[in-house]
């Protein structure tokens, strides 16, 4: 799980520093700072649990630090969507940055092929107003995340830390 918080927060700042937006940016760098917090904590944790044992406090604190990471993860990825929406900017020629770019791409595609779909077979009531029952959710990066097998996944293999897994190996 630590690991797997690193491996966000340099999703994250990878985003940040190509977005357009700067309230974006500034947003999503404010979670992967978050996120890099919670997830040294967590390892930290753990850490003392490991030569410590089992506890009932020691458990409900690890419990709780990794309950902390997933929602952190969960705000990165929302930022990371709204980077996206805004805008942008090339990534260099880096592996890392490529490979987060064609993850961005890939879920940018999956909202507007979502979007034009709700816009054909519009499911509106009389004022106009979408109907709730049987709307599909639009596409989240989580989803994206935790619909793709392991072997077709597209994004930032270079963005983890051990280089036995890639990113999209580990569902967050």
């Amino acid at each position: 799980m630590v690991s797997d918080g690193q491996v966000v927060v340099k999703f994250g700042n990878i985003l940040a520093k190509h977005c357009l937006d700067q309230r974006c940016s500034m947003e999503l760098l404010h979670a992967t700072e978050h996120t890099q917090s919670i997830s040294s904590q967590l390892g930290i944790v753990a850490r003392v649990k490991e030569v410590t044992g089992e506890s009932k406090a020691s458990s409900e604190l690890l419990l709780s630090n990794v309950q902390n990471l997933i929602q952190t993860v969960q705000h990165v990825l929302r930022a990371a969507e709204a980077a996206c929406v805004k805008g942008l900017g090339q990534p260099s020629a880096d592996p890392e940055e490529e490979e987060v770019a064609a993850f961005c791409q890939q879920w940018r595609k999956n909202l507007t092929q979502h979007r034009a779909k709700e816009a054909l077979y519009s499911d509106r009531d009389e004022l106009g107003l979408r109907k709730t029952r049987g709307a599909k959710a639009e596409p989240t990066m989580m989803s994206l995340v935790q619909e793709q097998p392991p072997q077709s996944r597209n994004i930032p293999k270079h963005l983890s830390p051990r280089k036995e897994h890639t990113f999209m190996d580990r569902h967050l």
